[in-house]
C-alpha cells in the first residue's frame, strides 16, 4: 500500500525559511509527477509546485522566486525548499504523488499534510 509522509512545517517568523520533505513508499514501480498543494483556513486548497521525474518543474506565481521544489528518485523524496515566507504562506501544505503500479496504472496519492505558519 503507498503511503505519502510529509515533515518539515512549523513556525517561522516573515522572511525565514522552510524546508518541507515528503517521502513516499510501498507499494508502486515507479514515482511520476510529484507535487504540493497547500490550503489556508477558509479557503480552497491551491497547487503550490509540480516536479516530473525528469526535473521539469512548474510553480504557481505566488511562489516563483521564493519556492524551490526538488526530488530524489533514489529515495522517492520531493522537497520544497521555501524562503522570503510571508504570511499570507501560512496554511496545510499537502504533498501530492503520482504512482505507477504494474497492473494498475498510475494512481493519484495524497499525505496528510504539514503545518506551515508564518508570523509578522
Amino acid at each position: 500500500q503507498v503511503q505519502v509522509v510529509e515533515s518539515g512545517g512549523g513556525l517561522v517568523q516573515a522572511g525565514g525559511s522552510l524546508r518541507l520533505s515528503c517521502a513516499a513508499s510501498g507499494g508502486f514501480d515507479m514515482i511520476n509527477a510529484m507535487g504540493w498543494y497547500r490550503q489556508a483556513p477558509e479557503k480552497q486548497r491551491e497547487f503550490v509546485a509540480t516536479i516530473t521525474r525528469g526535473d521539469s518543474t512548474a510553480y504557481t506565481d505566488s511562489v516563483r522566486g521564493r519556492f524551490t521544489i526538488s526530488r530524489d528518485n533514489a529515495k522517492n523524496t520531493v522537497y520544497l525548499q521555501m524562503n522570503s515566507l510571508k504570511p499570507e504562506d501560512t496554511a496545510v501544505y499537502s504533498c501530492n504523488v503520482d504512482a505507477w503500479i504494474v497492473g494498475s496504472g498510475v494512481r493519484n496519492y495524497w499525505g496528510q499534510g504539514t503545518q506551515v505558519t508564518v508570523s509578522s
